[in-house]
């Protein structure tokens, strides 16, 4: 039987492309790897190298957000908390910051509303689902031992 994969790309609507694409590139740090000329789609990458696009924005004048999340992964815990100190002094709302026990995450609304997340996978087989709140103003060595506090599962 045929599967898929993996995920391969995901597409937003937005009402002003320009904005958002200065919003996933200039602050999550995303690569424009194409784009249309009048910018009514744009697409982006983490790594360009490896897959074209792995988000599409699409422009549309009226945009009815379904998106339940969008979430980004980070390679240390290092920038979870730059991005934490980011999303504060930018006034982006919060919705939460949690210990899945799996990953720290920081949910967020980027400036079109829709809710994003940029989350640091911790390594650790914690039984999920599992979404304790943390505060991510404490250090990095605070963070680390909540989690390694947590059970993991036993194989």
């Amino acid at each position: 039987m045929p599967r898929v994969t993996g995920l391969g790309h995901v597409g937003l609507w937005v009402k002003d492309p320009q904005k958002m694409t200065e919003f996933y590139s200039d602050f999550l740090g995303m690569t424009v790897t194409d784009r249309a000329e009048d910018d009514r789609i744009v697409f982006l990458s983490a790594i360009p190298d490896e897959e074209h696009h792995e988000l599409a924005l699409a422009k549309r004048d009226e945009v009815h957000n379904d998106v339940q999340q969008v979430s980004f992964r980070v390679g240390s815990i290092e920038d979870l908390l730059d991005f934490y100190k980011q999303i504060v002094e930018r006034k982006y709302p919060i919705d939460r910051t949690v210990n899945h026990g799996i990953a720290l995450g920081c949910y967020f609304n980027g400036p079109e509303g829709n809710r994003v997340e940029v989350y640091w996978p911790t390594g650790r087989d914690v039984p999920q689902p599992r979404g304790d709140l943390i505060d991510l103003g404490q250090s990095k060595e605070a963070l680390i031992a909540e989690v390694d506090a947590l059970p993991t599962r036993k194989r």
